[in-house]
């Protein structure tokens, strides 16, 4: 299918937009077999409490703090 985006909506917040592409149904449903082999929790930069995140959400979207991966905990 195809997805569109307005692209002055998507300008005026300075969003970042990753994306992958050429993966199929059966390259995800291999990654969700597989993934539990593997020890993802190394990926966790940063962690914060659900009450403190709106005070720290600006600094994740920083790169100079190099956020790769955070936990919110409810």
């Amino acid at each position: 299918g195809e997805l569109t985006f307005l692209h002055p909506k998507i300008h005026a917040k300075e969003s970042t937009i990753i994306c992958s592409r050429n993966a199929t149904l059966e390259d995800f449903l291999h990654v969700v077999q597989v993934l539990p082999q593997f020890p993802t929790d190394t990926f966790i930069t940063h962690e914060v409490a659900f009450d403190d995140l709106v005070g720290q959400f600006e600094s994740f979207t920083k790169p100079e703090n190099q956020v790769i991966k955070a936990v919110i905990h409810l």
